[in-house]
């Protein structure tokens, strides 16, 4: 019993615990993906083949927001005018004045909570503006893609 006890403290420490979350800020996935910090892997490509992936792969986003959004847009409309037939039938009383009160409760919290915004939040919009600087042309083409199928 004796010896097994020596070999759990030997186990111990071999291990060693790695805090992995500073690693993981400064290596993020889209590094992975589309290439390090040295350099963005979309530059091996031409400029028009740089433009067409982005072109492509925007229209699809755009194509795919616009049915869904249609989608979304029908469902709570439809979900508003049933729910003004029924206040209108009586089936259902909405009491205006608790929904203004609760309405202004939620924007002063809003404001309140509006000036503290969350650095992981900072920290995602700097790495984006950064990535679309890094990759123009590339990003240029999403652009013009997810325009294209916003309209087709």
């Amino acid at each position: 019993m004796a010896d097994r006890g020596e070999d759990a403290e030997s186990e111990d420490e071999l291990y060693e615990v790695v805090n992995i979350t500073d690693y993981a800020r400064r290596h993020q996935w889209w590094s992975r993906v589309f290439g390090n910090s040295t350099g963005p892997i979309a530059e091996k490509y031409s400029v028009a083949s740089q433009i067409m992936m982005g072109g492509v792969s925007g229209w699809c986003a755009g194509y795919l927001f616009q049915r869904v959004g249609k989608l979304v847009a029908t469902a709570v409309g439809g979900g508003f005018l049933l729910l003004q037939i029924a206040n209108h039938s009586g089936y259902v009383q909405v009491d205006w004045r608790k929904v203004e009160k609760d309405v202004n409760k939620a924007k002063k919290h809003l404001k309140k909570n509006a000036k503290k915004a969350a650095p992981e939040l900072n920290t995602f919009i700097e790495d984006s503006t950064e990535f679309v600087k890094r990759n123009i042309v590339i990003s240029g083409g999403f652009v013009g893609g997810f325009l294209l199928g916003l309209a087709s």
